[in-house]
């Protein structure tokens, strides 16, 4: 069996930046990346759909040790997925990945101080052990999108897609589309397919809050011309940052305000003659869902134009033709794309036991955003619903390597989040989108006191993993290596 001292859990974002991380601040750690597809990226390679694209800003959502140089801020699918790539390339992390290794179980034993990692290649299992796991391997199922069980769909004589399954060379030149949705995935494929396309009608149960942006940041670009590169980036990055945040804590506090800019900003796009008030005003606050960006206003433009439009109405059945919606409307159809959400999954259900004993994780308290009350040498890259996931990722894996080296020098193999102190549950995620409260029960909780609270703000979670004690509520310890050496330890001292 193959040993490393770190085996990483998905070669998407999270996983190559915690190759670097592992290489450059504890390079005398050997480490491998399993990873379940055929190749690199993750979202960004599983992702076809039209038009895809990220909906944070590449200053952001980019590594903080790799610049993104690239004009545009809000980039393509293909352009992050070829980041991530030649990312991977540059710093040799790519030699450290197994493709097509699906990880199924991971074993603790207190005995050996190691994890014995189950996964399925080729259609058979094979097993690598490690002395640290770090899942790297995302937050949804990538075999399986949210799909309503939508009456008479069986009767409709056109093609159904859900975007996480996009077929390949989809011909809808000239064809009516229904998009069902209107979160991030919606609001992207509606004016790429609208471009080709008959028409496409964006179906929504309710609004969600849209912001247009640049697709480039002018600011950015000066100063890449006026600087060096990871300097510019790095100003950039921060500027990024602490407007999200600023504009985060607004919307918190005085969300009727930043509702109205909001809203008032949509008006400015559609017009006084657009109702707004139907198709564009959610009934819930800022920030209580994901915001949708749309760069450079294409959603707007192309409604503006007559290629695309909204209706806010429920579904009532499919039939041949369409969707007859509840008010009695219907919407002829020869394409619908189900933009109908992701289905959540912790740690990509893999099955741990510690000690032979089965862990169910949903019992246990998240520490730190990243690791688990009771779970020793266990690690996980989750980013932030408010911000770009990269930002959390990047400060999750500097923390695992402060662990790791923390536990070199003290000369420990095992290290235990341990609850010190009475907590009182809350969800893992305060988000009201479908997709989250669907699955938090599958997820662990977060507590109502440091660590075992989930910070969804940058600057704080930079105080507490780069520069906070290492030792709050975390266990380190030595157990017994082989049976011989505990018999040997329960021996009476004989001068």
């Amino acid at each position: 069996m193959d040993h490393v001292d770190v085996i990483v859990v998905g070669a998407g974002i999270s996983g190559i930046g915690a190759g670097y991380h592992l290489q450059h601040k504890s390079p005398d750690r050997s480490y491998m990346i399993l990873e379940g597809r055929a190749d690199m990226g993750g979202t960004w390679d599983l992702f076809r759909y039209p038009g895809i694209r990220s909906d944070s800003d590449m200053y952001t959502l980019g590594y903080s040790f790799e610049p993104w140089t690239e004009a545009k801020a809000i980039a393509d699918g293909p352009n992050i997925l070829a980041y991530v790539k030649r990312t991977a390339a540059k710093y040799g992390i790519d030699k450290h990945i197994r493709f097509n290794h699906h990880v199924k179980s991971a074993a603790w034993s207190t005995e050996e101080a190691r994890w014995t990692v189950t996964a399925v290649t080729d259609g058979h299992e094979v097993q690598y052990s490690c002395n640290f796991l770090f899942m790297c391997s995302g937050y949804y199922n990538y075999a399986k999108g949210h799909m309503p069980d939508f009456p008479g769909v069986e009767a409709f004589a056109g093609q159904i897609i859900h975007p996480q399954f996009w077929p390949e060379n989809l011909d809808y030149a000239g064809k009516e589309v229904v998009v069902i949705g209107s979160g991030a995935t919606a609001v992207t494929i509606v004016p790429e397919m609208a471009k080709t396309a008959a028409h496409v009608t964006m179906l929504q149960r309710s609004p969600t809050y849209v912001v247009s942006r640049p697709a480039e940041d002018a600011i950015a670009n000066r100063l890449r011309a006026l600087l060096p590169s990871k300097l510019a980036y790095g100003i950039t990055r921060w500027k990024n940052v602490l407007f999200g945040m600023y504009f985060f804590r607004v919307a918190r506090t005085r969300p009727a305000i930043v509702k109205e800019r909001i809203i008032g900003m949509v008006r400015e796009q559609l017009g006084p003659d657009y109702d707004v008030a139907t198709h564009f005003t959610p009934r819930y606050n800022p920030w209580d869902q994901r915001l949708c960006l749309v760069p450079d206003a294409d959603l707007f433009e192309s409604i503006k134009a007559g290629k695309s439009s909204v209706v806010t109405d429920r579904i009532d059945h499919f039939d041949a033709s369409g969707i007859v919606m509840e008010s009695g409307d219907r919407i002829d159809a020869d394409i619908v794309v189900t933009a109908t959400g992701l289905e959540l999954q912790l740690l990509s259900d893999v099955a741990f036991t510690v000690d032979g004993e089965l862990r169910d994780l949903s019992k246990t308290f998240n520490y730190k955003g990243m690791m688990y009350s009771d779970m020793p040498n266990l690690a996980s890259s989750f980013g932030y619903t408010n911000a770009s996931w990269t930002l959390k990722a990047d400060l999750t894996c500097g923390y695992v390597t402060r662990l790791l080296n923390t536990m070199k020098k003290r000369g420990m193999r095992q290290v235990t989040p341990r609850i010190e102190s009475d907590l009182e549950a809350m969800p893992f995620l305060d988000f009201s989108s479908g997709y989250v409260t669907r699955a938090m029960e599958r997820f662990p909780k977060q507590g109502n006191k440091q660590p075992w609270q989930v910070h969804q703000n940058y600057a704080k979670d930079i105080m507490m993993l780069r520069f906070g004690s290492v030792d709050d509520e975390m266990e380190f310890s030595n157990p017994v290596s082989t049976q011989a050496d505990r018999l040997a330890a329960r021996q009476p001292v004989t001068a």
